[in-house]
């Protein structure tokens, strides 16, 4: 799946995300219920926390609601930019507990939704500047009723910190679906200024040519090198801190969207049209910079933890 971030997008949020938390906070129940399935792909699950309103401000600016009604939630609010949500059988569905207190400081709980529920509406796929194999959609809810079966509280920290593990996980495979998109585009590069020919010569014999292809491949090393630090951490049973996957996709992201760009400038005329495969790299590379929180949101997290020590 090399060069396809689209499509490790869609499975990775059924997989990682959506499957991931019911199985690190659902009960053998849930996760035999709902988790299985996603696991074995023979359903669809999104995992629902971003708001019109809310953005980067994920936790604060949340807007979606769940009310006490008897031993049920009834469950109001709406989800923009959802990768899966307009297919996904199952919904991983972050809100805030109405109970009166100051709504940045209600505590956050994650239900798990199926598709077809009274209330529930998934709207058609977005129209996406790249990362069109990747199915992007909004959900409303109104009154829907949930029962206590649904709602995900295995675990220490609740809602909250469920989604921040997430934030970790989500980040962590930005920076290796960037790496995809970099050894892709550097592939492509190094075949083109072998073939194309100027002035009687290769094109790769330019010095100008060389050293695109040289700080690809020294952006390469580096978000290997960052992915592969990942893993080792993993191994070994130490989770990343939420600034350590931050920095991680941040340098990462950047990487890709430089490393596309000058793939296209390298291949001219050519990279700009759309049956060049560098083209569609470039579209699809520049969501690294913004889904999974933006470049300015993963600067805020690393310099907290920096000026925090």
């Amino acid at each position: 799946m090399q060069g396809l971030p689209g499509l490790v997008t869609a499975m990775g949020v059924s997989l990682g995300l959506a499957a991931g938390t019911i199985m690190k906070r659902g009960t053998p129940e849930q996760k035999e219920r709902w988790g299985l399935d996603l696991l074995t792909m023979e359903k669809v699950g999104a995992w629902a926390i971003t708001e019109p309103n809310s953005g980067s401000d994920a936790f604060g600016g949340m807007q979606a609601t769940a009310r006490k009604a008897g031993d049920e939630y009834v469950v109001n609010g709406s989800k923009t930019f959802i990768t899966n949500g307009p297919y996904a059988d199952t919904i991983v569905f972050y809100c805030k507990l109405d109970d009166g207190s100051d709504p940045r400081d209600r505590e956050i709980l994650t239900f798990v939704l199926d598709r077809g529920m009274p209330g529930l509406e998934q709207s058609r796929p977005l129209r996406k500047m790249g990362l069109h194999s990747s199915p992007t959609g909004e959900l409303f809810l109104n009154d829907v009723r949930v029962g206590p079966d649904r709602l995900l509280s295995g675990g220490s920290g609740g809602g909250r910190e469920s989604a921040k593990q997430n934030f970790v996980t989500e980040r962590a495979g930005v920076a290796a679906m960037a790496l995809g998109v970099i050894e892709e585009c550097l592939r492509l590069s190094v075949e083109y200024a072998k073939a194309r020919e100027l002035w009687g010569q290769r094109i790769g014999d330019f010095q100008l040519i060389q050293l695109k292809l040289a700080k690809m491949e020294v952006a390469r090393l580096n978000v290997q090198n960052l992915v592969f630090r990942h893993v080792e951490m993993q191994r070994t049973g130490r989770t990343p801190t939420l600034a350590e996957a931050s920095a991680m996709k941040l340098y990462a992201a950047q990487a890709a969207n430089e490393v596309a760009m000058e793939a296209v400038q390298l291949f001219g005329g050519n990279g700009y049209m759309s049956e060049y495969r560098v083209e569609q790299l470039a579209r699809d590379a520049k969501s690294f910079q913004i889904y999974a929180g933006t470049d300015e949101i993963q600067v805020t997290h690393i310099a907290r933890d920096l000026l925090s020590r």
